[in-house]
């Protein structure tokens, strides 16, 4: 019972120093990631993490489609730069699809915020004698 009881601790303390592990890379990609595309960035820590996260298994993919044999762990310097780029590509990705990605050579035009209704209701104004 004793044996039982110490093989499942140490599986338990293999799993949960894997989970903060990925916990930690992921965070540390997404942020890297949101800070090296400027401007306003969506989402806040959940989002970071799973841009991170989901960013370490686009880019480990990609890179061992790209050249057939290699494999890189994400758990590694290659890897990491390999996850930043993956959690680059989902940032960009967003504001593609979001259209946050905007051509700026041209000046922005200001935006006004509607108060109530989209439609403009006409200005009262005196009547005007034509003839």
């Amino acid at each position: 019972m004793g044996d039982e009881t110490l093989q499942l601790s140490s599986q338990f303390e293999a799993w949960a120093n894997l989970v903060l592990a990925w916990v930690g890379f992921g965070t540390l990609t997404g942020l890297l990631a949101k800070a090296i595309m400027p401007g306003r960035d969506p989402g806040g820590p959940i989002a970071t993490l799973a841009m991170g996260i989901g960013g370490s298994v686009i880019g480990c993919g990609i890179l061992s489609l790209c050249f057939e044999g290699y494999h890189v762990s994400p758990l590694s310097p290659m890897g990491f730069a390999v996850a930043t780029g993956g959690a680059f590509l989902i940032l960009f990705f967003y504001r593609l699809l979001s259209g946050q990605v905007v051509d700026e050579s041209q000046p922005a035009a200001p935006r006004r915020m509607r108060l109530y209704s989209s439609r403009r209701r006409p200005a009262h104004r005196e009547p005007v004698d034509r003839y």
